[in-house]
């Protein structure tokens, strides 16, 4: 399930929508892999060859965004950076220390999964003819018409599950990234405690506590409201408007109370 949505099993709705906003580039990198990680699991597990077109394109995706020199790098610094943090916390009587013993665990399964694949992201794919091919004509408004991909409309007439044997196996490239980034986003989320404030008139702005270095701000919204945050902040202030998507389809501010929840999480 996608960690921006606030989904009630007990009444089938959408509780709350959450709103993230990442207060540095790393962050903004990770929550875009995880989006496209949490996209392509959904397409790959549906059956129709239009979703596993664009589960390919998801595949793009996520290798353009990792293409980044040192992202790698970054991921494994912060695997080994929360490692240490979490074993610092060894002998407090307040912590489960089973708990720490598995988290600790799953980190150095991603470093080691992680560490050891070569290159960047989905790097062995561009050593895949066929696939590439693909992605130089993806780009191109309608390039991928039989025409021009004769070999991959052949490929999206076959059965469903040889698709998903492919994309899966396309996939597994990518899945010690994957991992690597759904962990670091789960511990620092739960890093962060959500305090019920009021935007008066609409707007909400809160001085960051100095000493501490935040990474991500999350904003629990009831979608019964019909709002919608901009949020802008740096290390100092959080600032905070709510906006109404009106019948000339612009966003304009609201000059009404609203409530929600907000959590910052280092």
């Amino acid at each position: 399930m996608d960690p921006s949505s606030g989904y009630d099993s007990a009444t089938g709705k959408i509780s709350v929508i959450l709103y993230e906003y990442p207060f540095n580039e790393r962050i903004r990198t990770y929550l875009r892999l995880e989006h496209l990680f949490l996209r392509l699991a959904e397409l790959m597990s549906r059956t129709e060859a239009l979703d596993h077109h664009f589960a390919i394109t998801t595949i793009f995706e996520v290798m353009d965004v990792g293409a980044r020199a040192d992202l790698k790098s970054d991921v494994l610094k912060d695997l080994d950076k929360q490692k240490q943090i979490l074993n610092g916390y060894r002998g407090n009587p307040a912590i489960a220390e089973g708990v720490l013993d598995d988290i600790v665990q799953q980190l150095d399964r991603c470093f080691s999964a992680l560490n050891g694949q070569p290159g960047k992201a989905g790097q062995s794919l561009t050593e895949n003819d066929w696939l590439m091919s693909i992605r130089s004509r993806v780009g191109i408004p309608g390039g991928t018409c039989e025409f021009d991909l004769p070999a991959y409309y052949a490929w999206q007439h076959g059965s469903a599950a040889a698709r998903q044997t492919d994309l899966q196996r396309w996939a597994a490239s990518l899945s010690p990234l994957a991992e690597s980034i759904h962990l670091l986003l789960k511990l620092l989320r739960d890093s962060g405690s959500p305090q019920k404030v009021i935007a008066v008139g609409g707007q909400f702005q809160q001085n960051l506590p100095q000493g501490r270095t935040f990474q991500l701000l999350r904003l629990a919204l009831d979608p019964a409201l019909n709002l919608i945050p901009e949020i802008s902040g740096n290390r100092l202030m959080v600032s905070i408007r709510l906006m109404r998507h009106e019948d000339d389809d612009r966003l304009h501010s609201s000059n009404t109370d609203g409530t929600f929840e907000l959590a910052l999480c280092s």
